[in-house]
């Protein structure tokens, strides 16, 4: 998806937006169309006006740059345009913009949707982002009708998140995730520079600092063992062959079979998958019932869906699988297979 991504430094904090522009306009951006102004001109803004802003797009229109000049001389802020090459999603914009958002004070960074329209709670999220000492705190908001949009499921006496339900169909709660982050630079560590996209991969970044939050628990449901790399959480019904290296980073579901020689690193085993001899999977998500062939390597962000079964020396970098389908060719390129 084509956007921007704006970065404000103040004194007191740096600010950082990732802003998505309408596919729906070719000459002007989201941010200029909603209610017809900027919350760049928002009293936000205003109030944070000292810093740098960083914009990321693959085309950055005469009018944009018009509005860009504008504002940087009638507040006084100093704009940087990081122009992408070629499409890096939602998440690569972050890695490229690292040398800007790293630096020694280690002081967190907000990130936030352009359609995000509030009084932005921005000091407050502050405290409560330092006062649970995470890598990542997200700001969550009550609606009438959460089955339009993606629902959060937190412990209420601590904020910690549980789970993202994308458009639950059944009741889970009426908060929903507003699009609004703050976030460590630790967390832009973990992001390559490619295309990726926050939505997919967030799953795996969640799946660690869940595992890490265990760790500071002392909780006896990870597993440990001179197979076992960092935190890795495997049900007791699940059958683990010799020879095998799991880790760091790793889930395996109840009934899941792996047999041995197989390696695996940040990803997810679904219930009652079943991984054959000297398989490889490294961040990856695998569904429910699936199977993994002897010498198969599943990597770089593939997603299985249920009952899926890939064959024997298959290779896949990346891509989405639908249920109930069998891979018998290597997927080279990250692609949806229908």
């Amino acid at each position: 998806m084509e956007g921007v991504f704006l970065v404000v430094s103040s004194l007191e904090l740096r600010f950082d937006f990732r802003l998505a522009s309408s596919e729906l306009e070719l000459h002007t951006s989201k941010f200029n169309l909603l209610q017809n102004c900027s919350f760049m001109t928002s009293d936000f803004t205003k109030s944070n006006s000292r810093g740098l802003i960083i914009l990321f797009r693959i085309v950055v229109c005469e009018v944009m740059l018009d509005f860009l000049k504008e504002f940087e001389t009638k507040l006084g802020i100093k704009i940087t345009c990081s122009q992408e090459t070629e499409p890096l999603g939602t998440a690569g914009p972050l890695a490229l913009a690292r040398e800007n958002l790293v630096d020694e004070s280690g002081e967190p960074f907000f990130v936030l949707n352009d359609d995000v329209i509030s009084e932005y709670p921005l000091k407050e999220k502050i405290e409560f982002h330092k006062s649970h000492g995470g890598e990542a705190s997200t700001l969550v908001t009550k609606v009438d009708e959460p089955s339009k949009y993606g629902g959060v499921v937190m412990e209420e006496s601590t904020g910690q998140v549980e789970r993202f339900v994308e458009k639950p169909k059944l009741f889970v709660g009426n908060k929903i995730n507003a699009g609004i982050y703050l976030l460590n630079p630790s967390v832009i560590d973990r992001i390559e520079l490619r295309p990726s996209s926050i939505e997919k991969e967030d799953y795996i970044t969640g799946l660690r600092l869940y595992l890490d939050s265990l760790k500071k628990k002392y909780n006896p449901k990870l597993a440990c063992g001179p197979h076992i790399i960092g935190n890795v959480l495997v049900d007791g019904s699940a059958k683990i062959g010799e020879g095998c290296l799991i880790g760091p980073h790793v889930a395996i579901g109840s009934g899941c079979i792996v047999e041995s020689g197989v390696r695996l690193s940040r990803c997810t085993l679904m219930r009652r998958v079943h991984v054959k001899k000297y398989a490889c999977i490294s961040t990856s998500i695998i569904g429910w019932h699936s199977t993994v062939g002897q010498w198969a390597r599943v990597e770089n962000m593939t997603i299985l869906g249920k009952d899926v079964h890939v064959r024997d020396e298959i290779y896949s970098n990346g891509g989405v699988v639908l249920p109930h389908k069998e891979i018998k060719s290597n997927i080279l390129n990250s692609e949806i297979v229908m």
